[in-house]
């Protein structure tokens, strides 16, 4: 059965999100129809709207987000009409290289760096107004109903609540997984968060966990200091009160650099910023935030050749199938909070209001 629902749909680049009727095709084979009840706002679905992250208009954006499962397509094992699912922007096939490494978590079937805007088989499941309107990462949640490839879905708790477990979606894991997956933050290290949003703020809670003594929290905007601190960061900085590069900073405050650095803005100069300001030798920086699309970096070669190592982290380095489970579950048993992660909820269709929110840091 086709299903007609409301879907905030983004026509063009620069323009705010329409509410639209669509439709929405049943599940293929090995697809699921999910009834979304609670979706994140994330920089990411941002930065399709300001042309930063290239992705084919007209779409539905949204990749955070938890609901039920309404029906599934042939052959579709692991999850039942009424489950309680969190879809996958990075799915898990197991069968890729990346999947079938134990290092490895950005499996192959992902739809972030090929924009392609379509579902595995290559065609989309939303229609508007006659036409066809492109997926976003293969979840596409800024509707009441979407389709998922099966590799791009985890089943969780039955007893999860939604509205804020879709934060493990994308967000806090992101962060969560940066500190704890990629990086393997160790207990009495040093750590230094550049971007104090919600997935900075899950870097600093990961960090904490970890059990690093000093997490120094980097944000323009001094606003994010006092929820960082409840979080655990030791010490938080506004560049704008010094005359010095960032990094000089941080190297004095630290006695030669920290053992940890996160950017999680998606900014060129705090990249660098980022990696400068780790310890010469054996310090690593961690890139979280989404670069924009067509711009290079250019750094002195000499910052890594004495030893630091620069690393990427997508969905915080957790294989998706396997750990979003196990993070509700941790969720559940209060072995970390996600309601300060939580600054507003609003009724969907306020979904501009919510990116104005987004936009000017609250």
């Amino acid at each position: 059965q086709v299903i007609k629902c409301k879907a905030a749909v983004l026509w063009e680049a620069n323009k705010p999100f329409s509410i639209e009727e669509v439709e929405v095709a049943p599940p293929k084979e090995h697809e699921v129809r999910i009834k979304v009840m609670a979706t994140g706002i994330c920089r990411s679905d941002d930065h399709v709207v300001t042309g930063a992250l290239v992705m084919p208009f007209p779409v539905i954006l949204g990749h955070e987000a938890a609901g039920v499962v309404e029906s599934v397509g042939q052959g579709v094992t692991s999850v039942k009409p009424g489950d309680k699912v969190i879809p996958l922007f990075v799915p898990q096939c197991g069968e890729c290289k990346s999947c079938l490494n134990t290092k490895g978590n950005l499996c192959s079937k992902t739809d972030l760096g090929t924009g392609a805007g379509l579902m595995p088989d290559g065609t989309t499941r939303f229609t508007c107004k006659g036409k066809a309107i492109y997926h976003f990462l293969g979840t596409s949640t800024f509707t009441e109903y979407t389709v998922v490839h099966e590799s791009a879905v985890a089943k969780i708790d039955s007893a999860a609540p939604l509205e804020k477990v879709c934060l493990i979606g994308c967000g806090f894991s992101t962060g969560y997984g940066a500190a704890l997956q990629t990086a393997k933050v160790e207990p009495g290290s040093t750590c230094a968060v550049f971007g104090l949003g919600g997935v900075g703020l899950s870097v600093v809670m990961g960090c904490k966990v970890a059990g690093a003594s000093r997490i120094i929290a980097v944000d323009i905007n001094s606003d994010k200091f006092a929820k960082a601190k409840e979080l655990g960061a030791t010490d938080c900085i506004n560049p704008k009160d010094f005359n010095k590069p960032i990094h000089e900073v941080l190297i004095e405050m630290t006695g030669g650099g920290v053992d940890y650095s996160f950017e999680v803005i998606g900014r060129m100069d705090t990249m660098t910023a980022a990696l400068a300001c780790c310890q010469h030798n054996y310090g690593v920086s961690v890139i979280v935030g989404v670069p924009p699309a067509a711009q290079k970096i250019t750094f002195d070669p000499m910052l890594l050749f004495t030893g630091r190592s620069w690393k990427g982290s997508v969905f915080g380095g957790w294989k998706s199938k396997d750990a979003v489970p196990k993070l509700v579950a941790d969720y559940m048993k209060k072995k970390f909070v996600l309601d300060p992660l939580i600054t507003h909820t609003l009724p969907w269709t306020k979904i501009n209001e919510g990116f104005g929110l987004l936009r000017t840091g609250k």
